[in-house]
């Protein structure tokens, strides 16, 4: 195996416009992303958000690549909070721009992102807010000493339970036997679906870890779940009623780390219904280790529906009873 030398690391700029400097980035969704017409999902939507991201990154001397093959840091995006104001086009040109903090937050470095779809009157599309941390990875060896610019954002472990405030109702019980009386103590007194996950290496980053991009696409699982248990699957309601979920707002936080090939316990609980046009759900995932369960990761998402008029246009629909029904925990 082949190790870095200190010797050859590449340098650092002292003063980086990482955490000073806006960075302005053009971006394509991904064809992967155009899972209905041609309008972009919410998960592809903050694959935009973590590219603009990286982007900063490398145009301000911090390239991902290079701080883990030199300095054996691990860029995590730990933290990611979007608001989808307008719908995007596979065929868009999206222009992206990242303001940073001007202190950490938390140690952790603070972001600001915004996208906007070109055109002769460029339409604001998404508003977020993210939040990197340095992950020192212990594998390897090599690696030359974390370099002072980086140094307040560099940790041994992702572990932010202390940051991120999470509903009493996320709590889980202090012991379980396994995890199907942990799903069962988890989803008994709620309006929640849970289920049992093996994590596969496609879904981590730097060798082993579970990535954010992971939990997005998590979450999506989740909702198509869900909704296939309560009897008005996705499917279902295109075929019947031309109706397809739209999400105008979602988070998810990690709290603690997750390694390949672990078992992930998650569930998806609605919150709340709002006048027949949105509802919102709460996903949380956890390990078991030793009996014990591990939280280690929150998000929300928002939902409403569209109903497809043509290939490009839609229109907001309102929730019918059966969707009600459904929502609060009835076959629809």
């Amino acid at each position: 195996m082949i190790e870095a030398s200190v010797s050859a690391a590449r340098p650092l700029p002292t003063a980086s416009p990482v955490t000073r400097r806006t960075t302005t980035v053009r971006l394509r969704p991904r064809f992967e992303g155009s899972n209905i017409c041609t309008w972009i999902g919410f998960k592809h939507v903050n694959y935009l958000v973590e590219e603009a991201v990286l982007e900063h990154f490398r145009r301000g001397g911090w390239a991902a690549g290079m701080l883990y093959e030199d300095y054996g840091l691990c860029v995590d995006i730990v933290d990611i909070n979007a608001r989808i104001l307008s719908a995007t086009h596979i065929d868009d040109d999206v222009t992206a721009q990242v303001v940073p903090e001007e202190q950490p937050v938390d140690g952790e470095m603070a972001l600001s992102v915004t996208l906007h779809v070109d055109g002769p009157t460029p339409v604001k599309t998404v508003a977020a807010k993210v939040r990197v941390a340095l992950r020192v990875d212990p594998r390897g060896g090599g690696a030359a000493p974390v370099p002072a610019p980086v140094e307040p954002f560099a940790v041994d472990r992702i572990a932010r339970s202390a940051l991120v405030q999470v509903p009493l109702a996320a709590a889980p019980p202090a012991k379980a036997e396994d995890g199907e009386a942990l799903l069962a103590e988890l989803t008994g007194h709620s309006n929640a679906y849970g289920w049992k996950w093996r994590v596969p290496y496609f879904y981590c980053h730097f060798t082993e870890r579970l990535q954010m991009s992971g939990y997005l696409r998590l979450m999506e699982e989740a909702v198509d779940l869900f909704l296939e248990d309560r009897g008005i699957s996705i499917k279902r309601l295109l075929d019947e009623q031309d109706w397809i979920p739209v999400v105008p707002q979602n988070s998810v936080s990690m709290l603690e780390e997750v390694g390949m090939e672990e078992e992930l316990y998650t569930v998806l609980t609605v919150e709340n219904v709002f006048k027949r046009l949105t509802y919102t759900a709460r996903m949380d995932c956890y390990v078991l280790r030793d009996g014990v369960p591990v939280h280690t990761a929150t998000g929300r998402i928002t939902h409403g529906y569209a109903k497809i008029e043509s290939r490009h246009d839609w229109s907001l629909a309102e929730f019918d009873d059966r969707m009600i029904r459904g929502l609060n925990g009835q076959q629809g």
